[in-house]
């Protein structure tokens, strides 16, 4: 399936690992956990250099 979509297998094999966890059949970060947390590392990487620079 990977070769009729030119996709490589570790790509394939890392949304199967994804979708078991978004359906709980694995341990690890949901696709929305995973974004919101990327969006919370946004949002503080700002604070964290104001804090320097008043340190």
């Amino acid at each position: 399936m990977a070769k009729d979509f030119d996709l490589t297998e570790t790509a394939v094999r890392d949304w199967v690992k994804q979708a078991e966890v978004d359906a709980c059949e694995r341990d690890g970060l949901s696709g929305s956990q995973r974004e919101e947390l990327a969006a919370l590392r946004r949002d503080s990487r700002p604070r964290r250099e104001d804090l320097e620079v008043l340190k």
